[in-house]
């Protein structure tokens, strides 16, 4: 995997030359956008919190193919934390960021209202959203024309998501309104879209969602399936491309047609 050029044509990579910051990229939906960032030519920063064994495989992964990319661990709600995240990008890759994927995020618990309280609201709020603000701020100065930010709403944020989401939801719901602002804000400097998962086969519904609960939304979209991390990828590095030129303050379903909108 070169970084410039497909090995097999001389065809010219999507994210030739571009550095690409990854949040919550040791596992799932993360470490499958990395890997694809990476086959499409950017040199990766894998960000990562507890998966420190999915971020560093995933390194080994690209650097084996030819590419380039670290591991970082860090929190994203914590300040020191993404600034060190981007001075480590900046010390290793360069002053220039063209790209960032943000995928910090969780559900935590499944609580109601009347059984949460607001420090549950708060971790909730500030794991989804104020994660986004933050490393968004850090990463700005880096950024010139033609870099891309890429967000990961949910379809929770246009439905409310199930039982004892409703924190989870609102947080998402939040991603997405941020997404709309800050193109604006932004452009027509740095491109601004998120997508919106439905039902994917991650860790995530593995530790929340019943199986039987999987089995039925499965089968209630037309492709009758669950998403895969790599689907989620594969449209988060076409919004990361330059092919997406002309897209932003998008909030883009993936859901295999179960919710339309």
């Amino acid at each position: 995997m070169s970084n410039t050029d497909d090995a097999t044509n001389g065809v010219r990579l999507p994210l030739a030359d571009k550095v690409a910051v990854v949040t919550g990229g040791g596992r799932d939906i993360g470490r499958a956008c990395a890997l694809k960032l990476a086959t499409e030519g950017a040199s990766v920063v894998i960000n990562y919190h507890a998966s420190s064994e999915g971020a560093e495989s995933a390194v080994a992964t690209i650097t084996a193919n030819g590419g380039n990319a670290i591991a970082c661990r860090g929190d994203m709600t914590s300040a020191d934390d993404v600034t060190r995240l981007i001075s480590q990008t900046t010390q290793t890759f360069g002053k220039r960021i063209d790209v960032l994927v943000h995928v910090t995020g969780g559900l935590v618990a499944r609580k109601t209202i009347a059984e949460m309280d607001v420090a549950h609201w708060n971790k909730v709020m500030d794991l989804n959203a104020t994660s986004f603000m933050r490393v968004i701020k850090e990463v700005l100065p880096h950024m010139s024309r033609g870099g891309a930010i890429v967000g990961l709403a949910s379809q929770a944020g246009r439905d409310g998501g199930g039982p004892g989401a409703v924190a989870y939801a609102a947080s998402k719901g939040a991603v997405m309104t941020m997404t709309r602002g800050l193109a604006k804000e932004l452009g027509p400097t740095i491109r601004v879209n998120s997508v919106c998962p439905g039902m994917i086969d991650t860790d995530f519904h593995n530790t929340f969602t019943k199986d039987e609960v999987r089995s039925h939304v499965a089968n209630i979209t037309p492709l009758k399936r669950e998403g895969s991390s790599e689907d989620v990828a594969n449209l988060v590095a076409y919004l990361a491309s330059d092919e997406a030129a002309f897209i932003t303050g998008t909030n883009i379903d993936i859901n295999g047609g179960l919710l339309f909108s």
